[in-house]
């Protein structure tokens, strides 16, 4: 029973953030349909809002609320950061800035319904009651944000995990005769995943104008990874200096190298106080019960 009541629960928020967040989507899209329709006449203005999705006429104004709620709640500086976190985590869909602060709302006002809970369901065990509505909210709460940074941090080790083979390709391709867009756009063909995605978005900005030290500096903010931001500003210094940019290359790509080699070395001599612990507390105990008990049956058996 108790069981049933926490997934019901769960499953009341978490249907409530869905269908308020969704609305964000919906209005947009009911945005591009009237744009679409603006020279076509429409018998009344019932026929209008009836072009609506259902759940845009539904909870739209809910949503709108919340999310006027959540603006006015959240602390100065909280909006960017987030914002920021989305960019670095890759603008994966459906992390929007107003669906996160409704999902960080309603998980704050969560905390009403694990209180009932608590106070219904273990009516008589003060403390474990306080743990329980501090852990359920505290997931409520701050789950999204933890969800997001891992998210970032996934990221992050998937471009350091690809950065060394994209880079031997880009020598490959600079030192066979192409040039450094054309390089970087054939690896990012040839190498997929986030680090080929940003390498995409910084050739299109190159494109539209800006100067390659510009969109290199952009890559750097959207990523921030250590060891592609040392390869930006070698570029940089290459582009600053006049260096032969294959030199640069092939120097960057040996270096990193080197540090992915020794931060798996250092990985290695980490492992073996890591299984200490499993060691000690679950594979000692039952070697011991399998060697020893014997002979404590055997003395027990004696005396």
């Amino acid at each position: 029973m108790i069981a049933l009541i926490v997934v019901l629960a769960v499953a009341a928020i978490g249907s409530g953030a869905w269908a308020a967040s969704t609305t964000i989507e919906a209005r947009s899209g009911s945005r591009r349909s009237l744009s679409a329709m603006d020279d076509y006449e429409l018998a009344d203005v019932r026929e209008q809002e009836m072009l609506e999705s259902l759940g845009a006429r539904v909870f739209a104004p809910v949503s709108r609320g919340l999310v006027d709620v959540a603006r006015r709640l959240t602390p100065v500086g909280y909006t960017e950061s987030v914002k920021r976190k989305i960019v670095l985590a890759g603008s994966p869909p459906g992390y929007e800035v107003d669906r996160f602060l409704i999902m960080k709302l309603l998980g704050f006002a969560s905390g009403i319904i694990w209180i009932a809970i608590a106070v219904t369901a273990f009516s008589g065990h003060g403390l474990f009651q306080v743990l329980l509505v501090l852990l359920a909210w505290g997931v409520s709460f701050f789950g999204p944000d933890v969800i997001l940074d891992g998210r970032i941090q996934r990221r992050r080790e998937e471009i350091e995990r690809r950065l060394p083979d994209t880079l031997d390709l880009l020598v490959i391709s600079v030192e066979a005769g192409l040039g450094f867009e054309q390089a970087l756009e054939r690896t990012a063909a040839a190498v997929p995943g986030p680090l080929s995605e940003e390498s995409r978005r910084m050739l299109q900005e190159t494109r539209m104008g800006a100067s390659r030290a510009d969109a290199l500096r952009a890559l750097d903010e959207r990523t921030q990874v250590d060891d592609l931001r040392t390869f930006i500003l070698a570029m940089l210094q290459a582009d600053a200096f006049g260096v032969s940019i294959s030199r640069i290359l092939r120097s960057q790509a040996d270096e990193i190298r080197v540090r992915r080699r020794q931060a798996a070395q250092e990985k290695s001599q980490k492992a073996p106080i890591k299984m200490l612990f499993p060691l000690a507390v679950c594979i000692f105990p039952a070697v011991f019960v399998v060697v020893l008990l014997p002979a404590v049956i055997q003395i027990f058996k004696v005396f």
